[in-house]
């Protein structure tokens, strides 16, 4: 449930938590820290007797707009946004679309944690920002790859070798065009989303039968076969996980189904692990 006061106490703190100078507000002399409130309800395009009352608990549930609006305006972090909007609106604010860049260290060790397991970090938009040495070797070695290139579906319609190591190639494609739908617009990013299927409709008459048909799934669990070129067939069954502050990403990990799939694998890592190449063992 909404929770005013509550609400206007926490604007307030984070009002008075901010450097009018950072801001680039002229320095004057303040009876106390932060921003005064006519200064954030101008730099949110609000009412100052209203924005006074939101503080004071007394003016009444925000619209989402507004409330995003006095986010921006008081710079809060994506989880402060979060908490402002349950305390608001007694609701988490819609996920917005922002364009991925690279992922923290700790994700990346993560990722290598899992050393005979393929893993990556995907974006809604389908590009691969991460990945492990297996993912490397199993699915697709990523570093050879321009950032534009990283993208799991113009990988699947127009590079033939990813293609070609799909068992079921038409059952593959039309899971990832489906969660691409859902994904992109669940977080508001119709835009880029009509931009990458209109430029893979161009390329790829396959892609455009399965985009007109509007299918829509959740990325999910489930088993996949692959055809590597050098170690053969490996049955694996991948995982999505959420990336905890950051729901425009997702982990995918791959475990190998059996005993086998997970020998050759292992195999295959410690044939070229850089060390072995390196001293010739």
């Amino acid at each position: 449930m909404p929770d005013g006061a509550s609400l206007g106490s926490y604007l307030k703190d984070r009002r008075l938590r901010l450097d009018p100078a950072a801001l680039g507000l002229p320095p004057s002399r303040r009876r106390t820290p932060g921003l005064r409130r006519e200064e954030v309800a101008q730099r949110a395009n609000i009412s100052a007797t209203w924005y006074t009352w939101l503080e004071q608990g007394r003016g009444g549930a925000p619209s989402a707009d507004v409330l995003d609006r006095i986010a921006r305006a008081l710079m809060l972090t994506d989880v402060e946004r979060e908490h402002a909007f349950i305390l608001g609106l007694g609701r988490s604010p819609e996920i917005r679309y922002r364009p991925a860049g690279g992922v923290t260290p700790r994700l990346q060790r993560v990722l290598d944690a899992f050393d005979t397991s393929p893993a990556l970090i995907r974006t809604v938009m389908w590009d691969v920002v991460a990945w492990n040495r297996a993912a490397s070797l199993v699915l697709t070695d990523y570093a050879k790859l321009d950032p534009p290139q990283r993208n799991v579906l113009r990988l699947m319609f127009l590079d033939p070798d990813v293609r070609g190591a799909q068992a079921n190639w038409e059952s593959v494609a039309r899971y990832v065009v489906a969660v691409f739908r859902a994904d992109a617009a669940r977080v508001g990013a119709s835009a880029e989303m009509q931009a990458l299927a209109e430029e893979l409709c161009r390329a790829s008459p396959e892609f455009g039968a399965m985009w007109d048909d509007h299918d829509v799934r959740h990325s999910g669990e489930g088993i996949k076969t692959l055809i590597h070129p050098t170690i053969g067939e490996l049955a694996m069954e991948y995982s999505s996980f959420a990336v905890d502050g950051r729901p425009d990403l997702a982990m995918v990990v791959y475990n190998p189904a059996g005993t086998q799939d997970a020998e050759r694998i292992r195999a295959l890592v410690e044939e070229t692990a850089p060390e072995r190449r390196k001293t010739g063992r």
